[in-house]
């Protein structure tokens, strides 16, 4: 999430003169009757189908499998440290090397009004990390990282501050076999755009929660590997427009990233943080 980046980033040239979104590219025709989610629910909200398990674990055992199919295999207070290193990444107050252990292709994906896929592989993600601090320098002094013993592995609620205004966001991290940070995933704490009942289901535990993290063939791998060429995830793309939108990014992210900034309006922060 940037303030800035949209002025410094805006007037980069994608090379790309195409300005269809790479949602509306992704879009898929999913009419079948079997559980899948609906293509109509492609807008960048995060909304996936009510009707499916979204967390279900998928191919057990197998090169195609879902972040679900893993257990934890270190201690709880791992998998919060690890996110709170993520906090620690974008709060100016912390050490800049004072970093979580990313898994070679994490995956950043910030939901709307923020701009989905925002770093890819761990260089970039760090990369990005400390431009962030540069660009917009912020502290995270309210957060809430719990523990859990399904994937996502830890979920946090906190609170980002921004010259003195706070925003409030969701976030959640799925990890590998080895500790490692897979996939981080982030929503706005706002009633109109974070997806679960925040009284009813405060943690996201219904199966229809429409986190994308458990969906991405390989995640559940014990390196929680995956790439967006994988047959897998090819396949499971036909019938998931959100994993589609995924996998089309993670061929040239930063492109695509520039194509979110220049569409995402100068507002868009009002919008996330509940500044309006």
């Amino acid at each position: 999430m940037s303030l800035v980046a949209p002025l410094v980033l805006g007037a980069c040239d994608s090379g790309d003169d195409d300005s269809t979104s790479a949602r509306d590219a992704a879009t898929v025709d999913a009419e079948g009757t079997d559980g899948s989610v609906d293509a109509a629910d492609t807008e960048g909200s995060g909304d996936a189908s009510a009707s499916v398990d979204l967390s279900a674990c998928r191919d057990p055992g197998t090169e195609a499998a879902t972040a679900r199919c893993l257990a934890p295999t270190l201690a709880p207070e791992h998998y919060v440290a690890q996110a709170l290193l993520y906090f620690d990444t974008l709060d100016i107050s912390a050490p800049e090397d004072a970093i979580p252990t990313y898994a070679e292709n994490v995956v950043r994906w910030e939901w709307p009004p923020w701009l989905l896929l925002t770093a890819l592989g761990r260089d970039d993600t760090i990369q990005t990390g400390r431009t962030l601090r540069s660009l917009d320098p912020s502290t995270v002094p309210e957060r809430d990282c719990r523990f859990f013993d399904q994937q996502p592995f830890a979920r946090c609620y906190i609170v980002f501050e921004y010259d003195g205004r706070a925003c409030p966001i969701y976030e959640e991290f799925t990890f590998n076999d080895a500790g490692e940070v897979t996939f981080v995933e982030a929503w706005s704490d706002q009633p109109d755009l974070l997806p679960q009942d925040r009284e009813a289901d405060p943690w996201g535990d219904a199966p229809t929660m429409p986190r994308l993290s458990t969906r991405v063939p390989g995640l559940g791998t014990p390196e929680g590997s995956w790439s967006p060429t994988d047959d897998a995830v090819v396949a499971a793309s036909a019938t998931d427009p959100d994993l589609a939108d995924l996998a089309l990014r993670a061929t040239d992210w930063r492109r695509f990233w520039f194509q979110e900034v220049a569409a995402a309006g100068s507002d868009y922060f009002d919008r996330g943080c509940g500044w309006q």
